[in-house]
């Protein structure tokens, strides 16, 4: 079984924000699939789903984004997945430039709190990730109403392309594993010829 968990919070007035990217990642994936979230296990909202001939588990888990892990952790163990290789999380990153992906094999919570709580409650932080950007805050506001606050229309032109970008990156992890994935998708926002 593979997993794919994107990141987010889970009541309405979240759901557009930048910090729900993971949400809306997974949603498309499911789009693609012709599936919709409607089961609730182990604290999250999930689906199954092929992609190239293989099962997985799509979740968007309910605890709220500092607690990500206690959501995925038990999917993790009930379903005997392999997070080293089988696991991937998607989440927003305010490092990277609006669109822009970048997919990694492990690494540190890069100041993500989800990511933060995902590595406390798996005891590792061997497990691929792929993160979208969402951009800085500015001199503005601060940090947390940036990320809880929603995309301009530029914005979610960038975004709406991106999550097609994601969600592509997530079904070559899937099919072809994290090195082609990276090789392809680790650049600015981009449309693969043959999807354009």
């Amino acid at each position: 079984m593979i997993l794919i968990a994107g990141l987010g919070n889970p009541e309405n007035r979240y759901s557009a924000t930048r910090h729900n990217t993971g949400f809306l990642a997974v949603d498309r994936i499911a789009e693609r699939c012709r599936a919709s979230f409607s089961k609730k296990e182990k604290n999250a909202l999930t689906v199954r789903v092929m992609i190239g001939g293989k099962s997985v588990l799509l979740c968007k888990p309910q605890t709220y984004m500092n607690l990500s892990g206690e959501s995925i952790m038990p999917l993790v163990s009930w379903y005997r997945v392999d997070a080293s290789k089988d696991l991937l999380v998607i989440a927003d990153d305010i490092h990277l430039e609006p669109g822009r992906l970048r997919l990694r094999k492990g690494g540190s919570d890069g100041g993500h709190n989800g990511l933060k709580n995902i590595i406390e409650m798996l005891g590792t932080n061997s497990f691929p990730r792929l993160r979208v950007g969402v951009g800085e805050a500015g001199a503005v506001g601060g940090l947390i109403p940036h990320v809880l606050g929603n995309w301009s229309r530029e914005e979610w032109t960038i975004m709406d392309k991106a999550l097609d970008n994601a969600a592509s990156a997530a079904e070559m992890f899937v099919t072809d594993g994290i090195d082609a994935a990276m090789n392809r998708f680790n650049s600015r926002i981009v449309i693969p010829e043959e999807e354009a």
